[in-house]
């Protein structure tokens, strides 16, 4: 039974949280392009696809730390240091997307949507260097995650 929870669990993380690291990463720029150029409606839809990629995948990760707790307890890990501060780092990630990211994601979106004037445009041009600061630290967060999950202190594969 753990093998087929490591394997969801490996497997969800893949599918769910590798999408929302790449489309908040792209976002940003993404959005500038449209303050730079705000007639270029496909600019305009890649930003809304982007978007609409981390709302879903951001709540089909919810997978991996449910299967993560299942495998841990099937493991009876769920003590281990290493376990406990990936939980930790797992947590301030969602909160960083859930609070940080996809709120400013949002933001940025009904504003490139308006077609503000050039002051706003500045103004919002700021607040993408501030999300991407945010999604940088969501990206470091969850390779941080990983990187204990394949190093774990401990560990009896003798890797």
């Amino acid at each position: 039974m753990t093998k087929f929870l490591l394997a969801v669990h490996v497997i969800a993380a893949i599918v769910a949280i590798g999408p929302v690291t790449v489309a908040a990463s792209m976002f940003p720029p993404a959005a500038r392009k449209v303050l730079d150029a705000p007639d270029d409606t496909s600019a305009l839809a890649t930003v809304r696809l982007l978007h609409r990629i981390c709302q879903v995948y951001a709540v089909a990760g919810v997978a991996v730390p449910v299967f993560g707790f299942a495998t841990a307890s099937d493991m009876g890990v769920l003590g281990d240091t290493w376990l406990i501060v990936s939980i930790g780092l797992t947590a301030l990630a969602a909160v960083v997307l859930a609070a940080l990211v996809l709120p400013r994601q949002s933001a940025i979106l009904e504003g490139c949507e308006k077609q503000e004037t050039l002051s706003e445009a500045v103004a919002d041009r700021a607040v993408t260097v501030r999300l991407a600061m945010f999604t940088g630290i969501f990206n470091l967060l969850w390779a941080t995650v990983t990187v204990l999950m394949i190093i774990r202190p401990g560990s009896t594969t003798g890797a």
